[in-house]
C-alpha cells in the first residue's frame, strides 16, 4: 500500500509552486539532458517530441506544475495518471526505469533552482515523486495483467509480419499486420494506439506510435499513416521503405481514449486530417457490433488528395443504415465539388453540429490536430455539451491547454 503523504511534504512542495511556474521548462530540458545521459534510457522515449522546444519538455514542465497545484487533491490528476500509465504500457516502461527519472529529476531541480534547492525541498519532492511512482507502477501492473490474461495478449515487444501496405490517399498509407508467431492478437479497444520500435538505417532506434484503424479482431491489425515532410522519419520510413513481407515490432494497444464496448447514447465521430484513423477503428466496430446505433462520421481535410478511406467508410454506412458520413474541404482541389467529392467547403464548425448532429446527447469523439482539437473542443464546452460526453486524442503529448488564446 502506499504510504501517505506527510502534510509537510505537501506543504513544501506546494511552496514550490511560483518557482515551478516560473522555471519549469528550464527543470524538465536538464531533466530530460540528464536522463538520455544513460543510452538505454534513452532508447525508452520517442526522440520526435524530445529536444529543446519540444512537445514532451512542455508537457512534463506542465503535469509537474499541476502535479503541485494538486497534490493534496490527487482526484483531479486521475485522468494524467491513467493517461502516463497506458504511454508506459506502450514504450515498455518497467518499474526498474523509475529511479533513474528519480535521479534525473531531482539532479535538475538542484541544477535550476539553486539556492532554493534546499535539502528539505529535495526530500519534499523526493517523496512525492515516489508516490506518484508507487501509484502509476501500480497501475501498470494491473494493466499488464489485464493484457495477459485476455486471448492474444502479450508483454514487451512482439513481431509482426507486414501483410497489406495500400495507398489510401497522397499522404496517407495502410499497413495491415499480422504476428509472425501466427498466434491470435489482443483485441483492441476502438480508439487505441500500437506502439513501434523502428529500426531505421543510419539512425537510432525510433519509437512510434499509430492508431490503430480497424475494428477490433482476433487475427491483425491495420495503421493507417500520414507521411510527414518534417520530423525524424519514422512515417517516411513506414511509407518509403517498409515492403510487405517486412518485419515491425510493437506494444500491445494501449490508450485511454477509447469507445465503450456498450454504447448508451448516439455517437458524433469528428476528426480532421490524420485523425481519422482511431475514428475508423470505431466506425468499423459500429458497423459489426452495433445496428441501429445513430452515429454521425464528420471529417475536415484539405481536398479529395489527401482525403483517406472515404470510400470505405461510405460502404460500411451504407450497409449500416443509421451511420451518415459528412466531409469537409478546406482547401478544395481543381476537381473538387461540393455535393460531389465532398460535402461542405470549409472548416467543421459548431453551428454546422448544431443543425445536424444530435449535438446535446450524443458521446462525441475527436481527433486530430491540436488547432482543430482547441476550436471545437472549447466550442462544444461553449455550446453546452458536458464535458463527460466529450472524449479526444492528441497525436502527440497533451502539451497545451485547449482554451482558447
Amino acid at each position: 500500500m502506499t504510504q501517505l503523504l506527510t502534510q509537510r511534504t505537501i506543504a513544501v512542495v506546494k511552496a514550490t509552486i511560483p518557482a515551478l511556474a516560473e522555471h519549469g521548462l528550464a527543470i524538465t530540458t536538464a531533466m530530460y539532458r540528464r536522463l538520455f545521459e544513460d543510452d538505454h534510457i534513452r532508447a525508452l522515449f520517442n526522440h520526435s517530441n524530445q529536444g529543446d522546444g519540444g512537445a514532451q519538455v512542455h508537457a512534463l514542465a506542465g503535469a509537474i506544475l499541476a502535479y503541485a497545484q494538486n497534490i493534496d487533491n490527487l482526484g483531479v490528476l486521475a485522468p494524467a495518471v491513467e493517461r502516463i500509465a497506458q504511454k508506459h504500457i506502450g514504450y515498455h516502461i518497467l518499474p526498474n526505469h523509475y529511479p533513474y527519472v528519480a535521479t534525473a529529476l531531482l539532479g535538475a531541480i538542484k541544477e535550476v533552482l539553486g539556492e532554493v534547492a534546499t535539502d528539505e525541498v529535495l526530500n519534499a519532492w523526493a517523496e512525492a515523486y515516489w508516490f506518484l511512482a508507487d501509484i502509476l507502477k501500480a497501475r501498470e501492473a494491473k494493466l499488464r495483467q489485464e493484457i495477459e490474461a485476455k486471448n492474444g495478449g502479450w508483454i514487451g515487444w512482439r513481431a509482426f509480419e507486414v501483410i497489406e501496405k495500400r495507398k489510401e490517399s497522397a499522404v496517407i498509407t495502410s499497413f495491415v499486420l499480422r504476428p509472425i508467431d501466427r498466434r491470435p492478437v489482443l483485441r483492441h479497444k476502438p480508439g487505441q494506439y500500437l506502439t513501434f520500435r523502428l529500426n531505421v538505417p543510419d539512425q537510432p532506434t525510433m519509437k512510434r506510435n499509430y492508431s490503430i484503424s480497424c475494428a477490433p479482431n482476433d487475427d491483425h491489425y491495420r495503421i493507417s499513416v500520414k507521411r510527414e515532410a518534417a520530423g525524424k522519419g519514422g512515417s517516411r520510413y513506414l511509407h518509403d521503405a517498409v515492403r510487405v513481407g517486412d518485419i515491425l515490432e510493437a506494444t500491445p494497444p494501449a490508450g485511454d481514449f477509447f469507445m465503450e464496448d456498450r454504447p448508451q447514447r448516439p455517437i458524433l465521430l469528428l476528426s480532421g486530417g490524420v485523425g481519422l484513423t482511431p475514428m475508423v477503428s470505431m466506425v468499423e466496430a459500429i458497423a459489426a457490433k452495433h445496428p441501429g446505433l445513430e452515429t454521425h462520421f464528420v471529417h475536415g481535410t484539405l481536398n479529395s488528395d489527401t482525403h483517406a478511406l472515404d470510400g470505405h467508410v461510405r460502404a460500411l454506412a451504407e450497409r449500416h443504415g443509421a451511420i451518415s458520413v459528412s466531409t469537409f474541404y478546406n482547401e478544395p482541389g481543381p476537381s473538387d465539388v461540393a455535393g460531389k467529392t465532398h460535402d461542405v467547403t470549409g472548416m467543421i464548425t459548431i453551428d454546422w453540429l448544431k443543425a445536424n448532429t444530435p449535438l446535446n446527447e450524443a458521446d462525441i469523439f475527436l481527433c486530430g490536430p491540436k488547432p482543430f482539437l482547441r476550436a471545437l473542443v472549447t466550442g462544444l464546452s461553449r455550446a453546452g455539451v458536458s464535458d463527460t460526453r466529450i472524449h479526444y486524442e492528441f497525436f502527440g503529448p497533451a502539451d497545451e491547454s485547449l482554451a482558447p488564446n
